[in-house]
């Protein structure tokens, strides 16, 4: 939790604040609420529609290859993200994001190339910059928070990010049990209800998007102070930022040293959307178990992401963290390269669930640990940092979605051993490095 930093001068008597106005901690605090529950009625739509994608839209592939086609595109837009975020305001940026996820699942009332390959397109620049301006709200509102109540920033970072990771990670658990009640397995291979489900799914949409409206404006750099309705940065420095945040992979070795685990977060997510529901849930337990399976790995990425968000203070409990996370991940891919057959009936159904659990503590711890150490270690430049850390999950989320179609499974979870076994090397270098020249806002 955050601690407490001691004044060393006296406290005022009388309060600056009207009393009409909320205490700021306060409006800190609500704006994480209204974000966090905003982003889970979006995402247990959209969530819950992506992981149908392979085994609704199996005609020509055309569920896996809009997929890999939206993450083309979220990779390519991802590029100018943060000079968008940065000339809109990441408010607005979150607001209209929203659309595309919107759009996207409105697209599957009448799956087909023609309005599937449309709506991810749009889908890829519209998770750009709700993602970019996801990070820089969150971290800015953090930061706010920290120094308005005299708290430690990087415990801040880590306590805010916990609770949006975990109110997220909640997504996959609530859309999947609506898909689990919803969908049922028909003759011949078919699946009943999915018109119901898709309808469900963009009413609940609309009331995460008019949520958005309720936050207050921030601006995406502050180090300390917040501001409201700030004037956003001119044409010309947004540009320099933009090629600054571009090439900061090359030159800066911190961010070098990070983007092999940022990459691998990709591709354990996509991993999951679609090899484990396609060749590990469906052939055991049929569509209709994947609702379930997928509830069970959001509930545990939950769980895990409000405790690892809570443990986080610095560098060292990240290091920690990261650590167990790797751990579980490692013993899941070993599992499924042992390949063993999976029995029928309760017993299969608990060791799938078992599965997706511990695919659920790897997501969930890291999703908090990569946003919390961006958010300490660039400062400078907040929005450059996120939209890297969007680059290169959705570069590999495509390359996953593109080409896993096209090898075994087992070579795939090959692949993803020896790449997770290669990043956290690399993570455990870089918090070697910024160990050594450890400072009070990156290291416990």
């Amino acid at each position: 939790m955050a601690s407490v930093i001691p004044r060393d001068e006296e406290t005022p008597l009388v309060a600056d604040e009207s009393p009409l106005q909320p205490p700021k901690s306060m409006s800190h605090t609500k704006d994480v609420h209204i974000l966090s529950l905003a982003f889970l009625l979006i995402f247990l739509a959209y969530g819950a529609a992506q992981n149908l994608q392979s085994t609704l839209n199996t005609e020509e592939d055309l569920g896996t290859t809009s997929l890999g086609i939206l993450y083309l595109s979220f990779t390519f837009f991802s590029l100018v993200a943060s000079l968008v975020v940065r000339v809109v305001g990441s408010k607005n940026a979150l607001i209209v994001g929203t659309s595309g996820y919107w759009l996207y699942v409105a697209a599957n009332l009448k799956p087909n190339w023609y309005t599937l390959v449309p709506a991810s397109l749009y889908l890829g620049f519209c998770a750009s910059i709700i993602w970019v301006g996801q990070g820089t709200y969150l971290t800015s509102t953090a930061r706010s928070h920290a120094t308005d109540n005299n708290l430690h920033e990087g415990a801040v970072i880590g306590d805010f990010n916990g609770e949006f990771w975990a109110v997220f990670a909640l997504h996959q658990f609530i859309g999947n049990l609506i898909t689990f009640a919803l969908l049922s397995d028909g003759q011949e291979g078919s699946t009943n209800g999915t018109t119901l489900l898709f309808v469900v799914f963009l009413c609940v949409m609309t009331f995460g998007a008019i949520l958005m409206c309720f936050l207050r404006k921030r601006t995406g750099n502050s180090k300390g102070k917040y501001e409201l309705s700030g004037a956003d940065a001119g044409v010309y420095s947004s540009l320099k930022s933009l090629c600054r945040s571009l090439t900061s992979a090359l030159s800066d070795v911190k961010m070098l040293l990070i983007i092999p685990l940022i990459a691998y977060s990709g591709l354990q997510q996509a991993f999951v959307w679609a090899e484990f529901t396609k060749y590990v849930v469906t052939p055991a337990i049929g569509v209709s178990g994947v609702g379930s399976t997928m509830a069970s790995y959001g509930a545990f990425d939950g769980i895990c992401s409000l405790i690892a968000g809570r443990l986080t203070s610095g560098l060292t409990s990240i290091t920690s963290i990261v650590s167990v996370g790797a751990f579980v991940q490692a013993v899941v891919l070993i599992l499924l390269l042992l390949n063993f057959s999976i029995p029928s009936g309760l017993l299969g159904t608990l060791y799938l669930l078992f599965l997706a659990a511990l695919l659920g503590i790897g997501d969930g711890v890291l999703m908090t640990q990569l946003n919390a150490l961006l958010g300490m270690l660039f400062k400078h430049d907040t929005e450059g940092a996120f939209a890297q850390l969007k680059i290169w999950q959705s570069a590999t989320i495509a390359i996953m979605f593109f080409f896993a179609p096209h090898i075994s499974f087992q070579a795939v979870v090959v692949i993803m051993l020896v790449f997770l076994c290669f990043s956290f090397c690399s993570f455990l270098w870089l918090a070697l490095k910024v160990g050594k020249a450890s400072s009070p806002s990156t290291s416990e």
